[in-house]
């Protein structure tokens, strides 16, 4: 069975979460406050965290960072928080997603299967060296991607960026921590870097560039690739 940890102080929307959860054969805990969904989470080891970032005793973010210094459960963020600022702050912590408040049950459910799924499957093994897809095969220890077979001519830069996104299934991957790792800079005018490369990896990976399968925009925060 698949546990969650519904971290929320609001007690109408941890009962809709527990009844719908529980109604797909999920395991549920419920912490109202950050001290608590710590303690838990290192008590039950849920295998996903659902968490508010307006807890009465800590920020959400902290709860994140709390986690992230041991574990790597996927962490879904839900949140009234609509600024692009705070949530690239949560994704920066480790959270793997975020759900704006109010959302759809069925949005919800859909990430968090997706969420598990990715932490099941797709997350790759140390020592992988080899990410397939339908359209184009990216070897790792080579430093190579082949399209149709054919070798595709990536530089060292493309490659870099490449490397980072393909390393991490699924994960929304920030644009400042690209930037950081790509580039060595952080500031936000420099995103136009970002774009640049980003285009061009689509042309020369992507069947139509112009709506990208695999390497995905998330507007204003980052890029995810989707194997």
């Amino acid at each position: 069975m698949t546990r969650v940890l519904v971290v929320e102080d609001d007690p109408q929307l941890v009962r809709a979460l527990i009844i719908n959860l529980q109604a797909r054969q999920y395991g549920v805990d419920a912490a109202p406050d950050g001290t608590t969904a710590l303690r838990l989470a290192a008590a039950r080891q849920p295998d996903v965290v659902l968490l508010d970032l307006g807890l009465p005793d800590m920020d959400g973010v902290d709860v994140i960072k709390g986690l992230r210094a041991w574990t790597r459960v996927p962490i879904l963020v839900l949140s009234a928080r609509q600024a692009s600022d705070e949530k690239v702050a949560a994704l920066d912590a480790g959270a793997d997603d975020y759900v704006t408040k109010p959302f759809s049950m069925n949005e919800l459910l859909a990430r968090l299967r997706a969420a598990v799924r990715r932490t099941e499957e797709a997350r790759l093994e140390p020592g992988t060296t080899l990410v397939e897809t339908t359209d184009f095969t990216i070897d790792l220890l080579a430093k190579r991607a082949v399209r149709g077979g054919l070798d595709v001519r990536l530089t060292p830069t493309e490659w870099h960026l490449l490397e980072i996104l393909v390393t991490s299934p699924g994960r929304l991957i920030t644009q400042k921590h690209l930037l950081q790792e790509v580039w060595g800079v952080s500031q936000s005018n420099k995103t136009n870097y970002l774009r640049v490369y980003m285009a061009q990896l689509r042309r020369k990976l992507e069947t139509d560039p112009a709506h990208p399968r695999y390497l995905i925009t998330e507007p204003g925060m980052g890029y995810r690739f989707e194997g």
